[in-house]
């Protein structure tokens, strides 16, 4: 029954409004005052409210208002009546909230018209206000179970299906499939691309996946670079290989992103239900494990999971623990291995190397550590504290009397493809700092850092070019080798990979490349590197084909500091080998 609260001081008005009301059918509270008013509105929440306006102590308006303060009450309908007819007082009730306004003395069809109008009303505005709390719980359910940008199931999702899946299942349990599958380079792309960019890259994948799968199956992305994938019909390991083939050949063509052709490596996991764990997150673990496996041997394109697997996941965790309390304790050494000048047989420079001396393990090969450190970007503060370090040592040798060498330092793909402004700003303010002058620094890149987006790095090249940092690309030849971008970037140094060195003269093949590499540097006047140079027959053969600096055990190991000086000291040379045969 509908409810309506009635406020009023005069005692012949209640009774005539309570009759009117009660033959109408509706349930009437009846209340003396603007005060015990209010308390009823609160208490009973009644569906309309007719109060008067003139009332000792709290008139009508001060009802409204305070009822119109209170959510509880705000939104009930309310209707003035009142003797007063004068426009201005009914244009204030209006204004204040009341819905309608009657002056006495009204009709009985009068207050009934006016109730019934104001609940037709209500009940429209409770069924929109329904309609937008469905439309919005909704969306609250949609944005709580996909992803926003590709529109998949999460991990929440993922999880309902996946028990929906084990009940369905329940009678004759099947070893259900888990896939992970991982893209290479995805998290490094968000930088180089931007944001809008790599949002399509991820929709393009997204819906490359989804194509190639079931209709029951699921895909879910649980991570910028990863998805899982939950398979519902192929339960044979032979059936669920041959699903893994077909997504990893999807990704053979390139998702093009306006003027960008992009090419992606996916690993994929696989992990049974039953056989390698029996609950979601178990399973995402151990696929995930698998698929990071097949990752680092670079040679399986998808993994089946096995227990071994998982003793080298929690090695790799338990490192890459250690290795940020490594970093926060201060564990990690510089060492400079000499570049050596060929025509004059000086030393005229130093790469920084980095090194970790666990205080259990030893050394720690960087071949461990820097691609963990990659991995989860603990390369950035790592890199930094490499940066900060070399040019601070260049100045310390500088100070000692020595002539100013100068220190090349490596970059990491996070630190050259993080926002330039920043990398650019850490360089200025580093030299600042160290008192280094900037022709003393020299930054090396390898190939495939620079080629993952071009343009964008040679915007950046040139930046820290103007600054007077002499730039070198490292390792060349083992990457893209791009002749039409190399002489489009601004380099003034191409080191030689040690690959190719490490079989001359003898081998014919690498004799020949070398010298192509040699000749071709010459024409775009860069300075040649040799790294990896261990033989007298080696440095013979460079010093034939006028390599301009050599480094390598052949002249010395890398060095910590203190050896690196006192080497200095020594005043060792390089003997030209023509002079000497």
């Amino acid at each position: 029954m509908t409810k309506i609260l009635v406020i009023e001081d005069e005692r012949t008005h209640r009774i005539n409004l309570h009759k009117v009301l009660s033959v109408e059918g509706f349930e009437t509270i009846i209340a003396e005052n603007g005060n015990m008013g209010v308390d009823l509105a609160l208490q009973e929440q009644p569906d309309l409210i007719i109060c008067d306006i003139l009332m000792p102590e709290l008139d009508g308006y001060k009802v409204l208002k305070a009822l119109q303060q209170n959510p509880i009450t705000a939104s009930i309908p309310f209707i003035f009546i009142t003797a007063k007819s004068d426009p201005s007082d009914m244009r204030l009730g209006m204004n204040l909230g009341a819905d309608d306004y009657l002056t006495k003395p009204f009709k009985r069809s009068e207050i009934v018209e006016a109730i019934a109008t104001r609940l037709q009303k209500q009940v429209l505005i409770k069924k929109q206000h329904t309609q937008e709390r469905m439309q919005a719980e909704a969306i609250m359910s949609y944005l709580l179970r996909y992803d926003r940008i590709t529109n998949l199931p999460n991990r929440f999702l993922l999880a309902e299906r996946f028990q929906e899946l084990l009940t369905q299942n329940e009678a004759t349990p099947e070893p259900i499939p888990i896939l992970s599958l991982g893209v290479e380079r995805l998290k490094q792309l968000h930088n180089t691309l931007g944001p809008a960019r790599c949002n399509a890259l991820l929709q393009s994948i997204a819906e490359r996946i989804k194509n190639l799968l079931g209709k029951d199956d699921t895909i879910a992305q649980i991570g910028p670079d990863r998805f899982i994938i939950l398979l519902t019909q192929s339960y044979q390991k032979s059936e669920v290989s041959q699903i893994a083939e077909i997504l990893i050949d999807a990704f053979a063509s390139p998702f093009p992103i306006e003027i960008h052709d992009i090419f992606l490596s996916p690993r994929i996991g696989i992990a049974f239900f039953g056989r390698d764990g029996r609950d979601l997150d178990t399973l995402i673990q151990h696929a995930s494990a698998a698929m990071e496996d097949a990752q680092q041997t670079g040679k399986l394109r998808y993994q089946f999971y096995l227990a071994s697997i998982g003793d080298k996941s929690k090695a790799a965790l338990l490192l890459e623990q250690e290795l940020r309390q490594g970093i926060e304790r201060g564990e990690f050494q510089l060492y400079y291995q000499p570049k050596v000048n060929m025509p004059t047989g000086q030393i005229d420079g130093a790469e920084a190397l980095i090194r970790w001396f666990h205080p259990k393990r030893g050394f720690v090969s960087p071949g461990d550590f820097i691609p963990l450190a990659e991995k989860t970007g603990l390369i950035v503060p790592l890199g930094e504290w490499v940066l900060r370090s070399a040019c601070t040592q260049a100045r310390v040798w500088q100070d000692a009397g020595f002539s100013p060498l100068r220190v090349a330092v490596n970059l990491s793909g996070h630190q050259f493809n993080e926002n330039e402004v920043d990398l650019n700003g850490l360089v200025v303010d580093i030299l600042k700092e160290t008192g280094l002058n900037s022709s003393y620094l020299e930054l090396e890149l390898t190939e495939s850092i620079l080629m993952e987006n071009p343009q964008a790095a040679i915007a950046t090249l040139h930046k820290l070019k103007s600054l007077g940092i002499r730039i070198s690309i490292d390792d060349f030849g083992t990457g893209y080798s791009s002749l039409s971008y190399l002489s489009q970037f601004p380099f003034d140094v191409l080191k030689i990979d040690r690959s190719f060195i490490c079989q001359l003269p003898e081998d014919d093949k690498n004799r020949a490349i070398t010298i192509a590499i040699l000749q071709m540097a010459h024409r775009l006047n860069l300075k040649i590197v040799a790294e990896g140079v261990e033989t007298k027959s080696q440095l013979m053969f460079l010093e034939e084909h006028q390599c301009d600096e050599i480094q390598g055990y052949w002249f010395s190991p890398p060095l910590s500091a203190k050896d690196f000086s006192d080497l200095l000291h020594s005043g060792k040379s390089l003997p030209l080998v023509s002079a000497s045969c």
